[in-house]
Order: C-alpha cells, then structure tokens, then sequence
C-alpha cells in the first residue's frame, strides 16, 4: 500500500513542476521578445524604428567585410543588414578592440560556444542578418567575425563615430 502512496505523491510532484516550468518558459520567452538595452563603451542597442540609417555589410570566405570602416555621427541609430556571400557561417560583434581580442581568445578555447547578444549577429551561408544599434558615444570601435580562426584571418572592421557638431 505504501508504494501506491508514493507512486501517487511522486507524480502529483511531477505535474506540479511540470506546471511550474512551464511558467518559467513562458518568462523567458517573454523576455527574450523584449530587447535588453545595455550601455556598452560602444553604444547601445536600439529600436528598428528609431533607425536613422541603413549600411550593408557583406561577409565572404576570404574572410573580409566589405565595407571594413564606416564613419558614424554620435547619437545615429544604424540598421546593420548583414549579407554572408560564403559558404561557411560568419558572424558581426560590435565592441571595443579589447573586448573583442578577449572574446575571440575564448572562441578559440571553446569555438562551440554559443553567444547571443543585441550587438552580434550570425549569419549562415546565403543568409542575412541585422544588427539595430545606437552609437551615442565619440569614438573609434571595432566589428569582427569571432569565429575561430575567422578573427585571426582578419576578418575585421572598423567603425569611427564622430561627434554631432
């Protein structure tokens, strides 16, 4: 009669956190339709409707961007369409030179790894991509391909944002 007893209680349990993890999925996914604005020493992510300007960058198995700079006025919002013309996936990260020698030396320990943020895109090969992003900060910042070897093939850019005056 006990294992009955148990049997009932461990299944009550199971529906229970069945329930309750759905209702942490549905959390999540609420969350991740609502973009995340943090300010980066590069700028921040921003609305598709508060884009002031539109720059296309293609990506290439000769590991190049094209264009590789590109000059921004501060306080530009700039829709990035990302088009691979490879047959390898590549990716876009905004960030400062430093942040991204850090995080292509952790893609090369670890080039499984998985990383989604506001100021990265990965595009598959014939694929496109967009990248939303608010440049409110002077500065000379950089966009590159993390991918391990991608990076240190040179598959780099260069975005200079001007002040407003």
């Amino acid at each position: 009669m006990s294992k009955y007893l148990i049997t009932a209680v461990l299944l009550l349990s199971t529906t229970h956190l069945a329930y309750a993890h759905e209702s942490r999925d549905d959390a999540k996914n609420i969350k991740k339709s609502a973009p995340h604005a943090e300010q980066k020493d590069w700028g921040i992510a921003s609305d598709v409707k508060k884009v002031s300007r539109t720059i296309r960058i293609a990506m290439s198995d000769d590991m190049r961007f094209s264009p590789n700079a590109i000059e921004v006025k501060q306080g530009e919002t700039v829709r990035f369409v990302l088009v691979n013309h490879g047959r390898l996936m590549h990716e876009m990260v905004l960030g400062t030179k430093k942040e991204l020698d850090e995080h292509a030396a952790l893609m090369a320990k670890f080039p499984e790894m998985e990383h989604s943020a506001p100021y990265m895109a990965h595009v598959a090969p014939g694929s496109t991509g967009e990248i939303v992003w608010r440049f409110n900060r002077v500065g000379t910042f950089a966009f590159a391909c993390l991918i391990a070897g991608h990076y240190e093939s040179g598959m780099v850019g260069a975005i200079n944002v001007t002040s407003k005056d």
